[in-house]
């Protein structure tokens, strides 16, 4: 692969990822539902209320006995919430009754116990007149069979999680999430944590993609690190294709002497070369085994950047997650970009709403990704703007 755009490079991109957005529906309890999305427009079984009840503690009548006021009632029975026979309610007579509690056949209306009072054992003085329907909750007033609760596509957020736990549902179907396995490359890696010799560096860029393709809703089914030697890469792609659906490679894929990811995935049909954009010029994509596979250059920056302008919309596509869109804002300082290469620099939006630098072009300040909040993304005819110049950028 030659030299190409930016915009040539994610078209070739999206079109070895055509498959990956093809979802089926998953089965899962209601309690992992936070955040998926849902399959089908989800339908409520049954009604809410479930039943009649009162929506207050106090006195269960029929309204025509409280028509004139003060009167003195017997109490026939007292109703609490939990499961209870079917009451029916004495003529001319009150149930004393428990907010939630089923409300007793030949009542209609509900007095609240502050408008009571108990002048002796066994009976209640109503000091207020209640129509018909007054405080009391209708079978389905709230939902009915058959109603719509979450359509479809919907990210479920607990407030929905809610309404499906208040009408029984246990279980529901939601979109499956890509499935994405990654490999990072590197005889120089080591563990975070761990104690490091002359040469060596912590491998970040396997947490850093997993943390990034979990933020776009995928299922991160592995994240491995492989030397540089070409049968253990092999292995481990191997291993990756049997589980993932796409899989991400850090690293190798430059122009030095090992280069393991080009090594072996360009014989067996990969296209590797240069974007025309900075960080993240190298860059390879391949068809392992039926599986994906996007190269993404080892720089921690460049692997970030490579992310967000080829693979995260699609991955969030695949999610069943709204694409992640640029904007435009104001320089607060001046920029001077050099010619041929579209920059994609770490910015910060300030409160008035400008955006400035956080610092420079190089893909191996990392630092800078923590303080940045967007890329500032310079087109490649660009060579200079003045303050107060708009410009795209992409939400980090």
């Amino acid at each position: 692969m030659t030299a190409v755009s930016v915009e040539e490079h994610a078209a070739a991109v999206e079109t070895l990822l055509a498959t990956l957005t093809t979802r089926t529906a998953q089965r899962i309890p209601l309690d992992d539902a936070l955040g998926r999305v849902s399959f089908h427009d989800v339908r409520s079984p049954v009604d809410l209320p479930l039943f009649r009840n009162s929506q207050m503690d106090g006195y269960a009548v029929d309204s025509r006995s409280v028509a004139t006021t003060p009167v003195t009632l017997p109490v026939s029975t007292i109703i609490a919430a939990g499961p209870t026979e079917s009451a029916v309610l004495a003529s001319g007579s009150a149930a004393k009754i428990m907010t939630g509690a089923p409300i007793p056949d030949g009542a209609d209306a509900i007095v609240p116990v502050e408008d009571t009072s108990v002048p002796a054992a066994g009976s209640v003085t109503i000091e207020r007149s209640r129509a018909a329907g007054e405080f009391v909750r209708e079978q389905g007033s709230d939902v009915r069979v058959g109603t719509v609760l979450v359509e479809s596509g919907r990210v479920l957020e607990p407030r929905h999680i809610s309404v499906l736990a208040a009408v029984g549902l246990g279980e529901l179907e939601v979109r499956s999430r890509p499935r994405v396995a990654v490999v990072t490359t590197g005889a120089e890696l080591a563990d975070a944590g761990s104690t490091l010799t002359p040469g060596q560096i912590y491998d970040s860029n396997g947490i850093t993609l997993a943390a990034h393709l979990r933020a776009s809703g995928a299922e991160v089914v592995s994240v491995s690190r492989s030397s540089d030697e070409p049968s253990r890469f092999r292995e481990i792609l191997d291993a990756a294709a049997e589980s993932a659906e796409l899989i991400i490679t850090s690293g190798g894929v430059s122009m030095g002497d090992f280069e393991v990811v080009k090594d072996v995935l360009r014989p067996l049909g990969g296209k590797f070369g240069s974007v025309r954009m900075q960080p993240g010029g190298p860059q390879g994509i391949t068809m392992f085994d039926g599986v994906p596979v996007l190269s993404f250059p080892g720089n921690p920056v460049s692997t970030v950047v490579s992310y967000i302008m080829f693979a995260r919309n699609i991955v969030r596509r695949a999610a069943g997650l709204p694409p992640v869109l640029s904007t435009t804002a104001a320089l607060h300082e001046s920029i001077v970009s050099p010619p041929g290469r579209r920059q994609l620099l770490r910015g910060r939006v300030r409160e008035d709403g400008r955006v400035e630098l956080v610092a420079g072009p190089g893909s191996h300040l990392v630092a800078a990704l923590a303080w940045a909040d967007v890329l500032i993304d310079i087109d490649s005819e660009t060579t200079e703007l003045a303050a107060g110049s708009d410009v795209e950028v992409w939400p980090l």
